[in-house]
C-alpha cells in the first residue's frame, strides 16, 4: 500500500481509465514492457468462438505491426481487483481517515489568496500610473509589460486555485464514502468507480489503482 498525489482528469470505459506502464530502464526490460505509453481500449474478444470483454493498449489495436508487449487484461480481473482495492481502503478506515485529513489539511496550506491580493494591489497602481503617462504621451511600454505579467499571473493562480478547491471536494467525497460505507463492497459498482477512481495502471505483475483523493492501492494480479 503506498499514498501519492494523483492528478488528471477521470477515465471511463472509452477513455484512459486503464493505462500501461510507462517505466525505464531494467525495471522496463526485466517485465518487457514496451514504453509506448499508451491507453488501454475496451474490446469485445473472440478467440476460437470464446466471447469475452478486455482491455488492450491501443498501438496494439491501431499501430499494424506494432511490437507493444503490454498484456491483455480481462474486464472481469480489472473489475476484481478495483473490488479489492476500495475494500482495502474500507479494512484500513481509521488509517485512510487519517492520511486524507492531512492530504486536505496540504491543501488548505496552499492558500494562495494573499497572492492575489497583493496582485490586484499592484494592478492598480499600475493602471493609475499608466493613464498618467498616456496623458503625458510618455513612454509607457515597461508599465504596460508589467500589467500584462501580472494579468497572466493572476489568471495562472485563480487556475491553480480552483483546481486546489476541485482536489480538496474530491478528498472529502472520498473521506465521506469511507466513513459511510459501513461493509465491504460485494461487486464491481461501476457508478462508484467513477466517483472515486482516477485510473489504473497496468504492470505485468500488478494494477496500481489511484483513487481521486490522492490514495494508490497496489494490487497483484
Amino acid at each position: 500500500m503506498r499514498f501519492s498525489a494523483v492528478s488528471g482528469v477521470g477515465g471511463s470505459k472509452s477513455l484512459p481509465l486503464f493505462t500501461p506502464e510507462t517505466g525505464g530502464g531494467s525495471r522496463a526490460k526485466k517485465f518487457r514492457f514496451k514504453r509506448c505509453g499508451d491507453i488501454y481500449r475496451r474490446v469485445h474478444w473472440n478467440n476460437r468462438g470464446c466471447k469475452s470483454i478486455v482491455w488492450r493498449c491501443v498501438s496494439r489495436l491501431e499501430e499494424k505491426g506494432s511490437d507493444c508487449s503490454s498484456r491483455t487484461i480481462s474486464e472481469a480481473t480489472l473489475q476484481d481487483a478495483v473490488v479489492k482495492a476500495i475494500n482495502e481502503v474500507l479494512e484500513s478506515k481509521n488509517t485512510f481517515l487519517t492520511v486524507l485529513q492531512e492530504n486536505i489539511a496540504a491543501v488548505l496550506n496552499e492558500d494562495n489568496d494573499q497572492t492575489i491580493q497583493e496582485i490586484e494591489s499592484r494592478l492598480n497602481e499600475l493602471q493609475q500610473e499608466l493613464l498618467q503617462l498616456v496623458n503625458t504621451k510618455a513612454d509607457y511600454q515597461k508599465v504596460a509589460d508589467e500589467i500584462y505579467h501580472l494579468r497572466e499571473l493572476k489568471q495562472n493562480i485563480l487556475a491553480e486555485n480552483a483546481e486546489r478547491e476541485g482536489k480538496r471536494e474530491r478528498i472529502e467525497e472520498m473521506m465521506k464514502f469511507i466513513h459511510d460505507q459501513s461493509v465491504e463492497l460485494q461487486e464491481y459498482d461501476e457508478q462508484l468507480v467513477r466517483r472515486l477512481i482516477e485510473k489504473i495502471t497496468i504492470y505485468d505483475e500488478k494494477l496500481t489503482i489511484e483513487f481521486k483523493s490522492s490514495v494508490e492501492i497496489d494490487v497483484e494480479v
